[in-house]
């Protein structure tokens, strides 16, 4: 699977902002002492956000079909929708990838 440098850019502009925001997961408040958690709470915000986003590219669309939104703006919220979509798609891999790999290690 081709990774696209524009779903790669996106990827690391949407993890950059994840980083900047001023959530108290992002400043450390929200962990436990023994610091787990942290990347649950991550993993479980960017899901959050992308279908967040994926919905934004759904009522856009609809909004469209109504006559109530302008193409341009269609079109980018569903090209952002995209690009989140492959995204996941390519960290979910990742992931069973990795999963496999340990599973297929010798004891």
């Amino acid at each position: 699977m081709a990774v696209l440098p524009a779903a790669a850019a996106a990827a690391y502009q949407s993890i950059a902002s994840m980083g900047t925001s001023a959530t108290p997961t992002a400043a450390g408040a929200g962990l436990s002492e023994t610091g787990a958690g942290g990347f649950g709470d991550f993993l479980s915000d960017a899901m959050k956000d992308a279908v967040s986003t994926m919905k934004k590219g759904e009522q856009a669309a609809g909004a469209h079909l109504a006559g109530k939104a302008d193409i341009v703006d269609v079109v980018n919220a569903v090209n952002k929708a995209e690009i989140t979509l492959d995204t996941v798609v390519a960290v979910r891999d990742k992931v069973v990838a990795a999963y496999q790999s340990i599973m297929n290690m010798p004891i």
